[in-house]
């Protein structure tokens, strides 16, 4: 069951995760991976009573299903703060945004792959449009090839969280796919900061920082979270992947609303860069007849194909 259209779905996901940026601001002398921790454990607690409630059946997992969430969460959740926070100290937010910024264009090429289909040029033509706009609002940047390296390794880390996703979204759905990795980054990220700063990192956060950590783990990762794989399931990684051009979008947004900083001609040629990229990546050609694919939603006004008999084939996602 949906909440919202997939490409309403995909950009407010996007959007609330670029929102973290200016919240994230107020957090900073917390210790960051026991940080992260906390939020990822609230996220967990909200969707998996969400699918209490629901009463959604029961699945039982597998052998690959308890495989591919491991890994989910130790590259696209712990593996991902790891080599993001490492990059911090070796090059400016600029450079780290630009090589993030590079995931649409990832997926556009390494989605279809994975689901034995051809990347499509026109979503591959975008998906740079929506790279390039990335790299325009973050201003390219400079550090050293350690933290080229690093960033490299966060980029790979966000493009797990989507393309590992895959496979779990048909039999598991969003709310356990977005629930089950966030639980199994905790104990993996608890045990980085007690690897990186001993046991003093593990104190209770301030009534301030709990308000974060709140709307952390409450909007920009159980909501954010579910609305994006929610429309990974629908959308395909390919067309999905457009939309996370719009972070540092969201980022943007976030700071000039708060009076935390103004936009500059760069910030705005990026977001509308990006805003071009997503609308035309997701416009269908009239005369193409596009592939479909497991979970992709039916092209609209396209009507349901007919067998022998005359009874209507059911439509999946």
């Amino acid at each position: 069951m949906s909440v919202l259209p997939a490409p309403l779905g995909a950009a407010a996901a996007m959007l609330l995760v670029g929102t973290s940026a200016a919240v994230s601001a107020t957090i900073a002398g917390y210790p960051v991976f026991t940080g992260q921790a906390l939020r990822y454990a609230l996220a967990a607690a909200i969707l998996l009573a969400v699918v209490r409630r629901r009463h959604l059946p029961r699945v039982s997992l597998t052998s690959r299903d308890v495989l591919l969430l491991l890994a989910l969460a130790a590259t696209g959740l712990a593996g991902f703060n790891l080599f993001l926070v490492e990059a911090t100290r070796h090059a400016g937010p600029a450079m780290i945004g630009t090589v993030i910024g590079g995931v649409p264009l990832v997926l556009a090429l390494v989605g279809p792959l994975l689901e034995r289909r051809r990347p499509t040029p026109r979503t591959v033509g975008t998906a740079l449009v929506v790279a390039l706009g990335t790299a325009v609002a973050a201003g390219l940047g400079s550090g050293s090839l350690a933290g080229l390296l690093l960033s490299l390794g966060a980029l790979a880390g966000e493009v797990a969280f989507s393309l590992l996703a895959v496979p779990l979204l048909p039999r598991l759905g969003p709310l356990r796919v977005a629930a089950y990795p966030a639980a199994l980054s905790v104990p993996m990220l608890l045990a980085a900061e007690l690897a990186v700063n001993g046991t003093a990192s593990l104190r209770l956060p301030t009534l301030s920082e709990a308000a974060a950590f709140g709307y952390l783990g409450a909007v920009v990762t159980a909501a954010a979270f579910f609305l994006w794989y929610d429309a990974l399931r629908r959308l395909g990684a390919d067309r999905a992947g457009l939309f996370a051009g719009l972070v540092p979008v969201g980022a943007l947004l976030t700071t000039v609303t708060l009076g935390l900083g103004q936009a500059d001609p760069a910030d705005i040629a990026g977001a509308l860069l990006v805003a071009t990229g997503v609308a035309v990546g997701l416009r269908r050609p009239r005369r193409d007849t596009p592939t479909r694919h497991p979970g992709a939603e039916p092209a609209p006004g396209a009507r349901p194909r007919r067998n022998r008999v005359n009874r209507r084939v059911p439509r999946t996602g």
